[in-house]
């Protein structure tokens, strides 16, 4: 990644979903462009949350023009139809980027916690508190899904450069 490089990250799920938009900035610290979540309706059939799903996706997409879009790879859950879900909303996330022509990364949450943490089982209270740490912020975005949102585009940002990382959370710890 360069100096401008925009990446969007998506947490997904079909009730919310989160995102996060973050550039690598001048001096090589990522830099937050934008975070939230796309929430759909509980009374919708699936089909049309699908569809506000790819709809938000897009969007987001077309305002921000990014590089890479860094999505979060299916858990697998307890209950099968839940993970069997999840994978629809996935799969709208990836058409989306698909259409786009925009290069897609997908990571599992073990590799985005590591990434960000340093810890594959860390907890969401401790991706929450680096990501705000990572990109110097009063406090971790919320909802938590844009929290992930934003941990999953900055495990795209930072993995080809994971010496920096160290140094990034050196530097904001003497801060």
């Amino acid at each position: 990644m360069t100096h401008g490089d925009v990446v969007l990250g998506i947490d997904p799920g079909t009730a919310v979903t989160g995102y996060g938009v973050v550039r690598l900035g001048v001096r090589g610290a990522p830099e937050l462009i934008e975070c939230g979540v796309i929430r759909t309706r509980a009374d919708q059939r699936l089909a049309a949350r699908l569809r506000d799903i790819h709809e938000g996706v897009s969007e987001l997409i077309a305002r921000h023009s990014p590089s890479v879009l860094a999505v979060e790879d299916v858990f697998y859950a307890r209950n099968v139809r839940t993970t069997v879900v999840l994978g629809h909303a996935r799969g709208v996330i990836l058409l989306a980027g698909e259409v786009a022509g925009v290069s897609i990364v997908e990571y599992p949450p073990a590799v985005i916690k590591k990434t960000i943490v340093g810890r594959g089982a860390a907890t969401k209270e401790q991706v929450q508190f680096m990501v705000a740490q990572l990109l110097r912020l009063k406090s971790p975005p919320t909802p938590a899904d844009a929290s992930d949102g934003v941990a999953a585009a900055l495990c795209a940002l930072l993995s080809p450069q994971l010496p920096s990382l160290a140094s990034l959370t050196t530097s904001s710890r003497r801060s």
